[in-house]
């Protein structure tokens, strides 16, 4: 068996496993996905092969990213082991799991990026951002905003704006990204009578 074999061979227990966890029958399942009950009875059991057809529809419904059914996470180690993704020389660590909803990142923006210039663009969402290390500018819209380490802004993406990291070193910041409408929500403690 090849080491693929063994990799989609092993997805129909951690199907099942999951979706016990969530709580979810195989009907419900079946109703969220699209996908048909003997199926899926059928991918939990090994009896079918997992393919990418049937298994996005499923991260999507139990909220897993897609790694999480093909690679086991240890189940006693709580800690997080993000991969790093590279986009156009900047890098991003996942800090979230969970598919869709609010998404956190550290975003590693090395010197002088974005090479070549940048261009103002739009997106659907929402984002945060925090200034861990470095000075970076955003624009954003007619705006130029440089932040220091400490430093907060939020905004819509549908606002023209760019990322840029002019200086000799390293950024680093804590990225959130919402969907559209979803808004960070910063509480504080309640005021108490020893405040006063």
């Amino acid at each position: 068996m090849s080491d693929v074999d063994a990799v989609l061979q092993a997805v129909g227990p951690r199907l099942r496993a999951l979706r016990q966890r969530k709580d979810t029958t195989l009907t419900q399942l079946s109703e969220t996905t699209g996908i048909s009950v003997s199926t899926l009875s059928r991918l939990e059991s090994g009896q079918r092969k997992a393919t990418l057809e049937l298994l996005l529809p499923l991260t999507r419904a139990l909220q897993v990213p897609l790694d999480q059914l093909l690679d086991e996470p240890p189940s006693s180690d709580p800690r997080v082991h993000p991969r790093p993704v590279e986009r156009n020389g900047m890098t991003m660590l996942p800090l979230t799991r969970r598919p869709g909803g609010l998404q956190a990142y550290k975003l590693i923006v090395p010197p002088g990026w974005p090479a070549g210039g940048f261009e103002l663009k739009t997106h659907e969402g929402y984002e945060w951002l925090y200034v861990l290390n470095g000075r970076f500018v955003l624009y954003l819209g007619e705006q130029e905003l440089v932040l220091m380490p400490g430093e907060v802004v939020e905004f819509d993406t549908h606002v023209p704006h760019a990322l840029t990291n002019p200086g000799p070193a390293p950024v680093e910041l804590l990225a959130l990204f919402g969907p559209q409408g979803e808004r960070m929500h910063v509480r504080a403690r309640p005021r108490s009578a020893a405040d006063d």
